[in-house]
């Protein structure tokens, strides 16, 4: 914190060390696992749920930490709004993780996602979170950079440009101040990195993280702003990364998904030509990317592989040959019930919900 004095920032954010009523001291447990042993990048696991009379997909996202196009993206044609209380949803709670070095924050923008990477009690453990990413026309920066200093309940000066952009989409009355408080767009918690004028916070508006609603920063759900402040002080790396296409290793299987292009992103190559040039390292055998340790080469069903590319298949779906279809993999996944009550109307600000589900998942894997 930099003392009782406010501070303004690029985008107008006086920050502030106003109480608001809750606790940073602790902690929530959010997507939590210890680092996996050499030879594995993967984490986490497959679920499938039946939402219930009143879940929407969002609720179902929230409870599980996701952000609103993880969970669409893996259920294709399934109404958000409302699913079919009995057919079963997929839950892709399993992470291919971003290439190392692992330290410090990762933030991959195509996956709205990031990684805190860091060593607790001597154990090496990493927490994943859905972000929003940035609208057209204010992209994140990519590179490198380190966490700068961290604030509580932050108040919010509206640049002329953003408010201008409000009002050209129908918000005549946007505010030019918002005060600390549950109706801040920054939330109550926000850490700031070195990319000027860029945050990684909490937002008002909960139901749109994983989307794109941002003017360059990163927003969390209040909850998961919750858990991620306590952790964070100036100096640690943070690293914001283009990768549409991702690639892993766990028991012997090549683990790819593929995740829609942000286009202020350009490549200089096409979709598939891109997952080839990743999949390179695995193709011979050597040390796999991150010293994970020696391999044999894998042989590709490049058929599975041009589906994962061309439908943005976001599960993490196994390429070498021999492995099972996908389809019949998920079918042996074990279809819990989902009796979690929706969040409701209250949720929908910028204070953490107070839920039995708090703690969501860790290495033992998320309740129902």
């Amino acid at each position: 914190m930099r003392g009782s004095s406010p501070s303004l920032n690029l985008y107008g954010a006086i920050l502030l060390p106003v109480a608001l009523g809750f606790s940073t001291s602790a902690p929530v447990l959010a997507t939590t696992f210890d680092l996996p042993p050499a030879g594995t990048t993967v984490v986490g696991q497959i679920l499938r749920v039946r939402p219930g009379e009143e879940n929407t997909l969002l609720d179902i996202a929230r409870h599980y930490d996701l952000g609103y196009h993880e969970i669409t993206w893996a259920n294709p044609g399934v109404d958000p709004w409302v699913p079919d209380a009995h057919k079963p949803i997929v839950i892709p709670t399993q992470f291919i993780l971003p290439p190392p070095p692992w330290q410090g924050i990762v933030v991959n923008i195509p996956q709205r996602r990031l990684y805190y990477f860091f060593t607790e009690s001597g154990t090496a453990r990493v927490i994943t979170l859905p972000v929003s990413i940035a609208r057209e026309g204010w992209s994140t920066p990519l590179g490198e950079t380190t966490v700068i200093a961290k604030y509580k309940d932050p108040a919010w000066f509206v640049p002329k440009s953003i408010r201008d952009e409000q009002i050209r989409e129908g918000e005549i009355d946007f505010p030019t101040y918002f005060p600390p408080g549950p109706d801040n767009p920054m939330g109550m918690l926000a850490i700031r990195i070195g990319f000027d004028g860029i945050f990684i916070h909490g937002t008002n508006r909960p139901w749109g993280v994983g989307m794109r609603t941002s003017h360059g920063c990163l927003h969390l759900y209040p909850e998961d702003a919750l858990t991620l402040f306590p952790l964070m002080k100036p100096g640690i790396p943070v690293r914001v990364i283009n990768n549409p296409f991702i690639v892993g290793v766990d028991a012997g299987r090549l683990l790819v998904t593929h995740y829609p292009a942000v286009a202020e992103y350009p490549s200089p190559s096409d979709p598939f030509t891109r997952a080839i040039t990743t999949l390179e390292p695995y193709l011979v055998a050597g040390i796999a990317p991150g010293d994970t340790g020696i391999m044999e080469p894998f042989d590709i069903d490049w058929d599975r592989l041009q589906t994962v590319v061309d439908n943005n298949v976001v599960v993490p779906t196994a390429v070498n040959l021999g492995t099972p279809a996908p389809d019949q993999l998920l079918q042996q996944v074990e279809v819990r019930p989902y009796t979690q009550q929706p969040y409701g109307l209250d949720a929908n600000n910028a204070v953490p919900p107070v839920r039995a589900d708090a703690n969501r998942m860790s290495n033992q894997g998320p309740d129902n």
